[in-house]
This record gives structure tokens, sequence and C-alpha cells, in this order.
């Protein structure tokens, strides 16, 4: 086959790169299967008619206007591989179409999960703070350094969402028998119960759990909802572990519920990122800070160029998508989390 009737993909997959999310054997097989036009997010409306008319598939979530939409006759699945669904184009013309919004946030499910249970092992035994304490010579031996420690094994576990993320930390979870309550408001409680997880109220995840995990999604519907009332109803000495937005946090209000004592925190999201020096959080005692680095590694970003060429494989073939997640109509619109700036 003649390049020129190779399948034509738009590529401007901002802030990654294509040689971040593929492996060089990955990129080969992309640029042998089809031909590729880079370009940056704002660059693929200013692009040619014909290169435009002829585009199979978008690697990317640049912003798309119905006008540039109609012209894209043979368009068959946008691939967004920075996984934050923003509402940058006609998702309703898109579906009306057949055309396929993916995207690819499950690679980073088992990489944050991981490093929310390190959190919340850490929160549970002091890791870190002992560590420093020992290098300073402040060390405490024994008992006297367990004053606060609490057991993750059989404890009462909290989760606020339950998406790829929230199903990832469950399977962790499950090897330390945590009695885990879930709240999720856009999932029946049968889904919940058939992943052994106790369908529960916000109210009771929260005054009920010695362990929080926050791993719900930003909405239209849910930004700051977790607020002084929220910390206030939570066992004093609770761990609240944070790892999906911070817009979901009323962050002032978590500081100052640290702060207090009553709780303990971790987090891997702030609500600006890169985070100012002169922040409160970086020196707050009993916060434990990660700077949004759960889910950035290679093996995670590679794993998207597996599942975007499978995808693209079924697609070519007249088969839907089944690696990467497919957008909802029905909530794709309301969704509000941002970009990272950095990978």
């Amino acid at each position: 086959m003649s390049n020129s009737a190779l399948p034509l993909v738009i590529s401007a997959p901002e802030p990654r790169t294509l040689d971040l999310i593929f492996t060089p054997p990955q990129l080969a097989r992309l640029r042998a299967n089809y031909r590729i036009v880079e370009t940056t997010a704002d660059g693929v409306a200013k692009l040619p008619a014909d290169v435009l008319a002829e585009a199979r598939y978008i690697v990317g979530q640049p912003p798309i206007t119905p006008e540039t939409l109609e012209t894209m006759k043979a368009l068959r699945c946008v691939f967004n591989v920075e996984t934050n669904l923003l509402n940058n184009m006609p998702y309703e013309t898109l579906f009306a179409r057949g055309i396929h919004v993916v995207t690819t946030g499950l690679v980073f499910a088992e990489p944050v999960a991981e490093l929310g249970l390190a959190m919340a092992l850490n929160l549970a035994r002091n890791i870190v703070d002992a560590d420093l304490a020992f290098r300073q010579g402040k060390e405490l031996w024994g008992g006297d350094g367990n004053q606060t420690a609490q057991l993750l094994s059989g404890a009462d576990v909290g989760i606020i969402g339950f998406g790829d993320l929230g199903r990832a930390l469950n399977r962790l979870l499950s090897g330390f028998r945590t009695r885990t309550k879930v709240f999720d408001p856009w999932l029946p409680p049968s889904i919940l119960i058939d992943n052994g997880v106790a369908p529960a109220s916000l109210d009771e995840v929260l005054s009920q759990s010695d362990f929080v995990f926050v791993v719900a999604s930003v909405t239209s519907e849910n930004q700051g909802f977790l607020g002084a009332d929220a910390f206030a109803s939570m066992r004093k000495g609770a761990a609240f572990i944070l790892l999906s937005r911070a817009g979901v946090v009323d962050f002032p209000a978590l500081m100052a519920a640290v702060k207090s004592g009553h709780i303990v925190a971790a987090s891997d999201v702030f609500p600006e990122e890169p985070l100012a020096q002169d922040h409160p959080v970086r020196d707050l005692p009993g916060f434990l800070r990660s700077a949004h680095r759960a889910g950035a590694l290679d093996i995670a970003f590679k794993r998207m160029g597996d599942m975007v060429l499978e995808d693209m494989d079924l697609i070519d073939r007249g088969l839907p998508p089944l690696r990467s997640k497919r957008a909802e109509r029905e909530t794709v619109s309301r969704m509000r989390s941002k970009p990272v700036d950095k990978n």
C-alpha cells in the first residue's frame, strides 16, 4: 500500500509527545500503518481542508469547533491521551455521527493506587517523619515512636469515587482485609457490592472510616464539596488521602483540619501546580506531600501506546474500541478536571 493510501492520523497530543507515549517499535508500527500529520492543539483547526477531510483519527484533545468538525468527514475516533475530558469540542455532534471519544486514563489507575496505598501506610506508621527524626538524632525507639500509629490491616476504609482508580485501589486494599465503604452517586449499589465493597452515603464514608481515599473526578456538581463540615465529621486521627483532583476539596479547610490536629492528610494534587514556594501547605505538620507524580511513570505512558494502537486496529476492522475508555454523552459535559502543566 502506498503511503498516500494509508489512513491519516492527526497528532496533537500535548502535553504528551509521541515519543513519550509510544516505544520506538510502537512508533515505527504507527508510522508504517498510518500517515501522521503532527501539529499543535491550536494548529488542528488551521490544517488544510483536505487533511481535515481525510483524518481518520486524532491523537490528543485539541479544541474543535462545529465548523472544523463538519470538515472532518472521515473522522472515527478522538484518542484523548491527556485523559482529562475538556469541554472543548461538540460532543453531541460527535456522538450523533458515531465518532468515538476515548481516554487512556486507565493506564494511571494502578500507579496512582499504589502511591495512595504508600501514603496511607506512611500516615498510619509515620514513616517519613520517623526517618527525618532519625537523621537528626531525635528518633524515638520502640513504642515511644508509635504513639499515633495504627494498622491499615482490618481498618475501616472509605473511598469517594469508584471509577478505574477506585477499583484499582480496592484491589490493593483487599490484601489488608479492610472493611471498605464507597460513596459514588454515579454508580448503582449492585456494582459496588459486586466489587466487594459496601455502598454508603458520603456522611457514612467520612464519619465511619479510619482512612478516607478521595479518587473522584471534578465535575460541575462536586467542586469543593469536601469542606470544613466534612473534615469535622471525620474520626479524630483519621487519614485523608487525596489522589484525584484538588478541585473537589476546599483546600484551606483541609489544611485547617490538619493544623488543628483533628486529622492527618496526604495529597498528590494541589489547587495550583506548580505550587507557590511560600504556600503554607509546604511546612504543615501532619500533611504528606507529593508533586503530582503518582501516575507519571514511563511504563504508564507507554501503555497508552498499546491502547491506541490496539483500538485503532479494532476500529479499522469495523469494531468498537475496547482498550480505551469511551466518553459517555450523559457525563462528558459535566467533567471539570483541568490538565496538569507537566508530565
